[in-house]
């Protein structure tokens, strides 16, 4: 039987395991995290599914110190798998499995590698991107390609919705690859460097507006992060407003102004720096629900300067 090592969290890692689990893939440990209780928790528990399984499950702060390469040794896996595992693991984990050290990540590698991949693409506009299973090198995302699938990232879909496609994409990009690695003849295409991008991680921080930005780069960071991401945001009156989803109104020929956010009739819009506009669909104030006829009791109907609200 084929035995395996696998490294899992998010629900990328939920799904990835339960594949592996058909397949009736030997799996010798599991190593997950605990959760932050600082952050959101929506997605399923690897854990669990771990307990559910019997499996033994552990939760080290650092995967690569000695003891924990050891014990992995000591397992002799034929692979190591990394499904949405948050830390990086070295050379000597790497070096464990018999037949490979692979990962599931997010992007049509070699595009996007890095931190949270899908956010990016949503963010930088990218009309598709998909799952990757590629071995892993010390190098983050540069090892050979198993296998990818795209998927489309139509122009309303938030972070979350790509999130879900992405999901799906990994499942069967690693049902499909399984047969063949277990085979000892999967494809190893190499990826090419010049093509990489490669961007970091986010903080909630970077869900601020510049409202110097078109309309459209505003609107794709709105849906980049949008719940259950922390959300973009803006000041309004020395508060808090964080815009939660967004619509691009149609503009035959915008003009460049100095945006603004007012309402009209029961609908908050915002004027953005290209001449484009925004109608605001979700918002809040201050954590609490914010319709627009909260706005126009709470700021009056006068069309507020948003870049002057910001100073």
């Amino acid at each position: 039987m084929t035995r395996a090592v696998v490294f899992a969290y998010h629900n990328v890692g939920f799904k990835c395991l339960s594949v592996l689990l058909a397949h009736k893939i030997e799996v010798s440990l599991v190593v997950t995290h605990n959760d932050n209780p600082a952050e959101k928790i929506w997605f399923d528990s690897v854990a669990k599914l771990a307990a559910q399984h019997g499996l033994p499950a552990i939760t080290p702060d650092d995967p690569n110190t000695t003891d924990i390469v050891e014990r992995i040794c000591a397992l002799q896996p034929d692979f190591l798998f990394s499904f949405y595992y948050r830390n990086m693991l070295k050379t000597a984990l790497l070096q464990a499995p018999a037949r490979g050290a692979l990962n599931m990540h997010g992007s049509l590698l070699p595009k996007y590698r890095g931190r949270v991949p899908v956010n990016w693409a949503v963010i930088k506009g990218e009309t598709e991107t998909g799952a990757t299973l590629h071995y892993m090198t010390e190098k983050p995302d540069a090892g050979d390609i198993v296998e990818q699938q795209a998927v489309p990232i139509l122009p309303d879909d938030t972070a979350a919705d790509v999130f879900g496609k992405v999901t799906a994409a990994a499942v069967s990009v690693l049902d499909r690859s399984l047969p063949a690695l277990v085979a000892g003849n999967a494809p190893r295409v190499p990826q090419d460097a010049k093509l990489a991008t490669y961007f970091g991680g986010r903080k909630p921080a970077d869900g601020c507006i510049d409202w110097k930005q078109p309309a459209e780069e505003v609107h794709n960071l709105v849906r980049g992060v949008a719940p259950p991401y922390p959300g973009a945001f803006t000041t309004i009156a020395g508060r808090t407003l964080r815009i939660l989803r967004t619509q691009r109104e149609p503009a035959d020929s915008p003009r460049p102004r100095r945006p603004q956010i007012h309402v009209g009739g029961d609908v908050c819009y915002a004027e953005c720096a290209d001449g484009g506009t925004l109608r605001i669909l979700e918002m809040e104030l201050d954590g609490k629900p914010f319709a627009a006829a909260d706005f126009l009791a709470r700021f009056g109907a006068k069309p507020i300067d948003l870049e002057a609200a910001q100073q």
